[in-house]
């Protein structure tokens, strides 16, 4: 379980392809504290560590997560390469604070950057949500975005607008050179919404 609260932003430093596929991620988290097991959430995909090292003399701390072919269809991390960036955030203990709102790390599926408008110093950026899922998505609920909780400010039909501050900028993968139109985002709807439309079917 997780917040949304982005907490680093990794690098890949090695993707290797195998019966399921293999990436190494650099990170500024003492992996002393992480344990073999535990889980992160990777751009919004839990992930479980299968191997880590410190950071040693002139190289940085590092974790490997493995996924599987049924992950890379659902997100973008089919896509990830060396070099790419990773918003990162450690599982949430009990007695936290929930900065956020509630994240599982189960993607729903991709989302696509439509539309980019600086506003002040924010970033106004409308994206369309993945087919069936424009429902569960309402003005100024949330949204898990590559793993970042988001406010929603308007809706229009399968299209949504957010709006993220400079310093949500600096602290994730949400910096204007990297959200341009046609970008996916790795997409999860808001687990209250998810229940309160299963209700409603019941009902129906």
């Amino acid at each position: 379980m997780f917040t949304g609260i982005i907490t680093d932003v990794g690098r890949i430093a090695a993707v290797e392809r195998r019966g399921d596929t293999r990436f190494r991620i650099e990170t500024a988290y003492d992996m002393a504290g992480v344990a073999i097991g535990a889980s992160i959430a990777c751009s919004g995909v839990c992930l479980t560590v299968v191997d880590k090292a410190p950071a040693k003399a002139g190289a940085s701390a590092w974790f490997e997560v493995d996924a599987s072919a049924e992950t890379l269809r659902k997100t973008k991390l089919g896509g990830w390469a060396p070099g790419s960036l990773v918003n990162l955030e450690r599982s949430l203990k009990v007695g936290d604070e929930m900065g956020g709102h509630i994240v599982t790390g189960h993607v729903d599926g991709l989302a696509t950057v439509r539309a980019v408008e600086p506003e002040g110093d924010s970033l106004k950026i409308t994206i369309e949500a993945p087919e069936g899922f424009a429902r569960y998505v309402a003005t100024k609920g949330s949204v898990a975005l590559d793993g970042a909780s988001l406010t929603v400010n308007a809706v229009d039909g399968a299209l949504f607008t957010i709006n993220v501050i400079p310093h949500t900028q600096t602290m994730t993968t949400f910096r204007r050179e990297l959200i341009v139109p046609g970008a996916q985002l790795n997409f999860e709807i808001d687990v209250l919404a998810r229940y309160v439309a299963r209700l409603q079917e019941w009902r129906a």
